[in-house]
């Protein structure tokens, strides 16, 4: 069976493209769920309007499913809690 560190892997390859840091490290990642060959991505996005939101879904999709050959990926976007930057990526920015 897949584990959750193997999907952490791959969610450190997509990236987010208005910031161009890779889903995980920004904490948009809140849950992940595995059930034999299927997956569950709790996570948010930077704004509820994020205009990225469609296409970085699609992403986490389509790779989770190729690189790790998972038959299901379920993503649920929530925004409780709304995000926050961690506060590694707030000093890095110097926020």
């Amino acid at each position: 069976m897949l584990t959750k560190e193997q999907v952490i892997e791959v969610l450190q390859t997509v990236l987010d493209p208005e910031i161009g840091l890779d889903i995980w490290t920004m904490g948009l990642v809140y849950d992940i769920i595995i059930a034999e060959d299927s997956v569950k991505i709790i996570m948010t996005y930077t704004t509820p309007m994020c205009p990225w939101g469609p296409q970085l879904k699609e992403e986490i999709v389509s790779t989770l499913k190729e690189v790790l050959g998972f038959k299901k990926v379920d993503i649920e976007i929530t925004f409780d809690p709304p995000y926050q930057m961690p506060e590694e990526l707030r000093a890095m920015f110097g926020i």
